[in-house]
């Protein structure tokens, strides 16, 4: 037995919750992830892991186990981490998530920049506006955008986005140019960003001088991922209230046009999130380090 590779591979099942998330982000098969755990059990005469048809829950003997090892795994990866440091050659795989119209419009037109500086790092993005979990996808870290509420997680603010709210010029030439933000509610057709978590639509946001307003009127179209959301704008759909860096380019060729200017929404903080109880590898904080220097300008 392999005692270091059924080491990590109990750990993340743990960290997963079952044996096939587990199995995939190692990139081996399930039976193989399978035969280490029984085998790391067998050597050790304990239960780690306590299986049923439907889910797989760690054992007090598991979870002890699991803490003890894990400060041997972090050591020894430190270890290597230092002599990767040393080189200067940070090498291996990133899985980031991102949001759609932060990775459109953001990331990945600066990724050459990071790719040119690291190219023995590839990485696998993941794209969406849904909440992900970070140790049981197996996911490095995440971009995400508003406040933080898990206290289990490390977030590092790397930037903060301008926010505009506009419309297409045959919206406005039909239902008139709102001068205050409670002419919202009169006749006008707004469009919703709504939580991809919850559903809920977030309101649209307003201050000016210390004073803050928020608009929670009914939608007329609600849309739960970025980039469509700004689609529905460019559609003629309504009002839409979103992030400069993604309606810039339409704002620039007059497809679309800001209103309420001297309204503007507080900015909106950006960071970079990733677990707490997981090693930082060399080629993670070089990222999380590019990111802190070379993105906050993109916002």
């Amino acid at each position: 037995m392999d005692q270091l590779l059924a080491i990590r591979a109990f750990a993340r099942v743990v960290e997963a919750g079952n044996f096939t998330r587990a199995a995939d982000s190692l990139d081996m098969p399930n039976a193989t992830l399978s035969k280490l755990v029984r085998e790391l059990e067998a050597h050790l005469g304990v239960r780690l892991l306590q299986r049923t048809t439907r889910r797989v829950s760690v054992t007090p003997e598991g979870l002890d186990y699991y803490e003890k090892t894990g400060r041997l795994v972090r050591d020894l990866e430190d270890i290597d981490t230092s002599f990767n440091a040393a080189r200067g050659n940070p090498r291996g795989k990133l899985r980031i998530d991102v949001g759609g119209s932060t990775a459109r419009d953001v990331l990945i037109p600066a990724l050459p920049d990071f790719l040119a500086r690291y190219p023995d790092i590839s990485i696998d993005l993941g794209v969406s506006d849904r909440p992900v979990d970070l140790i049981g996808d197996s996911v490095d870290c995440v971009i995400r955008g508003g406040p933080l509420d898990n206290s289990s997680l490390v977030a590092r603010q790397i930037g903060q986005a301008r926010m505009v709210t506009c419309a297409t010029p045959a919206y406005l030439k039909q239902f008139g140019v709102p001068a205050y933000p409670d002419e919202l509610k009169n006749g006008h057709r707004l469009i919703s960003y709504l939580s991809p978590q919850s559903g809920r639509a977030f309101p649209f946001r307003f201050e000016r001088k210390g004073e803050k307003i928020e608009i929670k009127t009914e939608h007329r179209i609600g849309v739960n991922e970025s980039n469509a959301h700004l689609a529905a704008a460019l559609a003629g759909l309504g009002i839409v209230q979103t992030f400069r860096y993604a309606a810039g380019p339409a704002l620039a060729r007059g497809e679309l046009v800001e209103i309420l200017t001297k309204w503007r929404p507080a900015p909106y903080p950006f960071h970079v999130v990733y677990p707490n109880n997981r090693h930082v590898s060399h080629r993670l904080r070089v990222f999380i380090d590019w990111l802190m220097a070379y993105l906050p300008a993109k916002f």
